[in-house]
């Protein structure tokens, strides 16, 4: 299998993953590599509440997570069920995990 490689990150304002058992990577791994090349927003989303305990709290459940690049560094907000997400991107949004959720 191919993996794609991004290599200039200024091009790109948003990128959203869908965890899945991996999701070591997507919670750890690519925070630090998409700051790095400077991606503004970063969506994880955890429609199974996959993640880690660290990653997404007790008990573990659906999580949607909003990175948005500061400095450099990533500040992290997360929502849960029935909230509404607030992207900095994206100020006109109105959306709420319960409206991507696999049905």
């Amino acid at each position: 299998m191919k993996s794609q490689v991004i290599t200039v990150g200024r091009s790109i304002k948003l990128v959203v993953e869908v965890v899945s058992t991996n999701w070591e990577t997507d919670y750890a791994r690519k925070v630090e590599e998409y700051a790095l090349l400077g991606i503004p927003e970063y969506w994880i989303v955890d429609y199974r509440g996959l993640g880690g305990v660290a990653f997404i709290g007790k008990p573990k459940q659906p999580t949607f997570t909003i990175c948005q690049l500061v400095e450099n560094t990533y500040i992290q907000q997360q929502y849960r069920l029935n909230q509404a997400i607030n992207s900095p991107l994206f100020p006109g949004l109105q959306l709420r995990l319960d409206d991507i959720l696999p049905r």
